[in-house]
Parts: C-alpha cells; structure tokens; sequence
C-alpha cells in the first residue's frame, strides 16, 4: 500500500523517470506530471512503475499555471494521500548569444526553470507545513551557480531557483521540511544527449555520462536523511567531468 505521494514535476524519459521509479520503489506513489498535450508519453512510465509493482498516477498540468498546480496538489492529497516528496525537475535549458536572446525566450525559460519550481514549492510547502514534515527536492544545473556565454536565459532561471531553495530551506527547515537543492554538473544519459553529442557512446563505456538511475538514488537519499544533518545542496558529476 501507498505511504503516500511522491510528486515529480517534468517528468521525462531519463532523470524524472528515474527519480519517479524510484521513489515508487520506496513505497510511495509516484505523481508525474507534464503538460497535457505530451500526457500520452508518460503512459509508458506509469506502466513500467506498476509493473515493478509500484503504483503511479500521471496527471496533464502546465506547472506555469497557477490554478493549474493548486488543483493538482489538492487533487494528490484528496485522491492519493499526504504529498511526502515533491521534486521540481523542468529545465528549459536553451542556447542563445545576448543579443539573438528575445524577450519571449527570457521570459518563457524563465517561467519553465524558476517561475514553475516557486509555484510546485510554494503548493508543497501549504500542504507540508501542517504535518511538520515533507521533502522538496529542486533540480538544478551549472548554469545555477555560474553563468556562461549563450546561456543567459537559462542562467538567469536556474541561479533564480537556486536562490529560492535557499530561502524555502532557511524559512521550512525550522518547520520539518527538508528543502535541497541539487546541481546536475554534466551530460545525462538520454535519448536527447545520445543523438547530439558525438561521442555520448565513448563517453557512456567510460562512466562519463550522469546515469538516470544513479542520479535518482541521491535524491532517495536526501529524502531519507536525519534531519540533524541534513543535506541542502549536492551536486553530482562524472568522475572524469571538468569542473
């Protein structure tokens, strides 16, 4: 029987397919979400989950909309059970120069990477903060803790969630809520990397590439840590990454 919900938002092929297994593994019942419109390709990972005998629930929601993830949370605590992890995992990471950068496409990263990841946080927290316990994990990336060229918009984002893990996990903390925030610091091994990087078959022989499922156990992990030492900011590479 469910121990209660883990929520994953953007759940995907590789990392938030992964991390929504595993926390199934652990008893509770993973909550995946992404926009309506690609509803059907998270058909798959429900089935793959109740196959292992795990039980999941897919749920269409643009997590940009306000409404749209109050209702969710509401609709998980009513229909599944108490919300015990919520992972924000969108990353909207896209490559412009400075001035090819346009208003819309700094704004819509911006909604996607940071906006989003307040309103998933901010709905876990309402319902967390009654219980005195609950986990939010939020997915960052390199760009969160320094910018580079052609990465402006996604810099700006991911430095924006950073910011808002460390004020939800100074202000939640006191209150039983584990807040973490984790750097991604490389290439994951999907679908997206093996088509566009050259050598990601080189690169997978050798242990260079982030494994989905290796990256799911830590965020496990900070969910199952003591709170007298909690973990608020991790970050995992490839061994032979350059950093």
């Amino acid at each position: 029987m469910s121990r209660g919900a883990a929520l994953i938002v953007g759940a995907g092929d590789a990392t938030g397919g992964a991390i929504a297994k595993a926390f199934a593994r652990e008893g509770l019942t993973a909550c995946v979400t992404r926009r309506a419109r690609n509803l059907s390709s998270l058909a798959t990972l429900v089935s793959e989950i109740e196959a292992e005998g795990g039980q999941a629930r897919a749920f269409g929601v643009d997590a940009r909309e306000e409404e749209a993830t109050i209702a969710l949370v509401d609709q998980i605590e009513a229909e599944v059970g108490p919300l015990e992890v919520c992972v924000f995992n969108i990353g909207a990471n896209v490559r412009f120069g400075i001035t090819d950068t346009t208003a819309r496409v700094y704004q819509k990263v911006w909604e996607m990477a940071a906006y989003s990841g307040f309103l998933a946080g901010r709905e876990a927290a309402r319902v967390m903060k009654p219980r005195g316990r609950g986990t939010i994990l939020l997915t960052g990336a390199t760009a969160g803790v320094r910018g580079r060229e052609g990465f402006s918009a996604f810099a700006g984002a991911k430095h924006a969630l950073r910011a808002l893990a460390q004020s939800m996990a100074r202000e939640l903390g006191p209150q039983g809520i584990h807040v973490a925030h984790i750097v991604i610091d490389g290439a994951i091994d999907s679908q997206f990397i093996r088509d566009n990087l050259p050598d990601a078959d080189e690169r997978r022989v050798r242990d260079g590439l982030l494994i989905p499922d290796e990256i799911a156990k830590n965020y496990v992990w900070l969910h199952r840590q003591h709170r007298s030492a909690w973990t608020h900011e991790l970050d995992l590479r490839p061994w032979n990454e350059t950093w």
